[in-house]
């Protein structure tokens, strides 16, 4: 399901200047050794590390912990409307993080499943995935397979890829019926945590921003895996 322009250009604006404001809060807590930079994670393929003095990173994770504007948008009046009609009144945010896609080597995604790497059951989420810029073929815009949340739960192995590498290691996987989804900047797409996906590299002159967020109601349980915490709370956004 795709939700048209639920955010306005005021909104997007913040949150690339946010995105900027995080690139520098990342270089001040990997100068520091602190152990929150474990969340700004870079970009595996690109020639360099750093480009301006700043990070070149691949995504940013827990960003409702490390900012306002991010937390903000997980609470969207016009985005928790439409979850709610999709999961039901009562939520929780299980996932708040930022897809990068550096430009020119941004990496591509490997068809998978989000659910076969969360400890969650039933592995019934929703994910969001919210454009901040114009998603396209180009830059590298997600790919989603019709009908994939009816194979049930199956292993995907490493989702990352370089420039030319395929996008899956499955020879039983058609991807040939992968529909490409282009969103606009204040779109969102939205899918059951069960729908097989990906996208492909960033081989334009502008970085693709994407917001993901991913909520689940009660009904859904944590189930921690070896070396975890046996708990964990995750915050209600309705309900």
């Amino acid at each position: 399901y795709i939700l048209e322009n639920f955010m306005t250009q005021e909104e997007i604006d913040i949150c690339e200047a946010e995105i900027s404001r995080l690139h520098e809060f990342g270089a001040e807590l990997k100068a520091n050794q602190d152990p929150a930079a474990q969340h700004f994670q870079l970009e595996p393929y690109a020639k360099t590390k750093e480009r301006d003095g700043l990070p070149v990173l691949r995504k940013i994770e827990q960003t409702r912990d490390v900012s306002n504007v991010f937390k903000s948008l997980s609470e969207h009046p016009k985005l928790i409307e439409t979850v709610r009609a999709l999961l039901g009144d009562d939520l929780l945010l299980f996932r708040s993080t930022l897809m990068l896609k550096p430009a020119h080597h941004g990496s591509a995604h490997a068809f998978h499943q989000d659910s076969a790497y969360w400890p969650m059951d039933p592995p019934a989420l929703v994910t969001v995935s919210i454009a901040l810029s114009d998603s396209t073929p180009e830059n590298g815009c997600i790919q989603v397979i019709p009908e994939s949340h009816k194979w049930g739960l199956q292993e995907w192995g490493r989702i990352s890829r370089d420039d030319g590498e395929k996008m899956t290691d499955r020879e039983d996987v058609d991807t040939s019926t992968a529909i490409k989804v282009p969103l606009k900047a204040g779109d969102a797409l939205l899918f059951h945590s069960l729908v097989a996906h990906g996208s492909g590299p960033n081989k334009t002159s502008n970085a693709r921003h994407t917001a993901l967020y991913a909520y689940f109601p009660p009904t859904v349980n944590y189930l921690p895996r070896a070396n975890a915490p046996r708990e964990k709370v995750f915050p209600v956004v309705s309900g």
